[in-house]
């Protein structure tokens, strides 16, 4: 996709995608079928040249990186390796709070693809399996795959309504067949293996900005980059500021301080701007009573909430959330 560059006395190419490291890895050794599935993943940073007029933000640039995960299989294990990986790809993007999702099956040119009628057709009806067992609604695009197999992509719409791919399903037979990929069968006989290619995220990059759209920068608790911000009513009242942020912080909360060098209304619209989860404010009785006022994203304000009260119950709001992400 792009021509070399000389740089000191070497050759250097961009790396257009990562497929071609995963089959040699599976290529260097001998393999037997009781290895298959292979499973393997690279975070990986790849190049492709994107016209200038296309490039847009974070949802369109020249060099990105790819969550990319390759599955060798046998031939009698396409069928659940399909359906386990539109399971992951669902889990992971309902955790992250997508459910907007428009799902297409891609199937064989008959003028231009590789591989026999019969494997196309297994592999074609193993996505079809898959979607129609999660009671998915999918669109056909007839004579729309690549050449080397069909596929699954997923679509996630935005704010604004527009649609961004992002996870893909994709059945491989060229890359096995060009990297002559072989393995050792139960009849010791040598025997091609089926080359899945799966994208969680797609592009790291295009993901997160599809995400901030879709939460207009409101993350959820466990997502928000700063969960809890607090803000001491006055210079007298730091101290005390200073450890409820120890606190929260030694808690597993991601939390920061602002010192009242300016008023405190400005500082808490500053925070509501940048939409925080919860702003923490502390004045005398506070000090006082081991208290805080919580202020929470599109709640009402509650004074005089017992630190530990609040501390209990942001942890439990975080654990909630990474759990449903940890368990997808």
């Amino acid at each position: 996709m792009y021509p070399p560059m000389e740089m000191d006395n070497g050759t250097y190419y961009m790396k257009p995608m990562n497929c071609p490291m995963h089959c040699l890895v599976f290529a260097s050794r001998q393999r037997s079928y009781r290895e298959l599935p292979i499973r393997l993943f690279e975070l990986g940073n790849v190049y492709r040249y994107e016209r200038a007029g296309t490039l847009h933000g974070l949802m369109r640039i020249r060099g990105f990186t790819q969550d990319d995960s390759h599955i060798f299989c046998r031939e009698d294990q396409l069928a659940d390796e399909v359906a386990s990986l539109l399971d992951f790809v669902l889990s992971v993007l309902r955790a992250f709070g997508f459910d907007d999702f428009t799902f297409n099956l891609s199937t064989k040119d008959p003028e231009k693809f590789v591989g026999s009628d019969e494997i196309w057709e297994k592999a074609t009806e193993a996505l079809r399996k898959a979607l129609d067992s999660h009671g998915l609604d999918y669109g056909v695009k007839e004579g729309d795959a690549a050449f080397y197999g069909p596929k699954i992509d997923i679509d996630i719409r935005d704010a604004i309504g527009r649609s961004w791919q992002l996870s893909t399903i994709q059945a491989d037979f060229n890359n096995p067949e060009r990297f002559d990929l072989e393995y050792i069968g139960a009849d010791n006989a040598r025997h091609r293996p089926i080359m899945l290619h799966r994208a969680l995220f797609g592009s790291i990059e295009r993901f997160f900005g599809v995400l901030l759209e879709h939460y207009a920068g409101a993350f959820p608790t466990w997502l928000s980059p700063v969960q809890v911000r607090v803000l001491p009513v006055a210079a007298a009242h730091e101290d005390y500021a200073r450890s409820v942020e120890d606190q929260l912080s030694a808690a597993g909360v991601r939390v920061d301080r602002i010192d009242a060098n300016d008023g405190l209304g400005k500082r808490i619209r500053a925070a509501k701007l940048e939409k925080l989860p919860y702003v923490l404010v502390v004045g005398d009785d506070d000090v006082e009573n081991t208290t805080v006022g919580v202020n929470p994203r599109g709640g009402d304000v509650e004074r005089d909430v017992p630190l530990q009260s609040f501390l209990t119950t942001i942890a439990a709001e975080i654990d909630q959330g990474a759990s449903q992400a940890m368990s997808a």
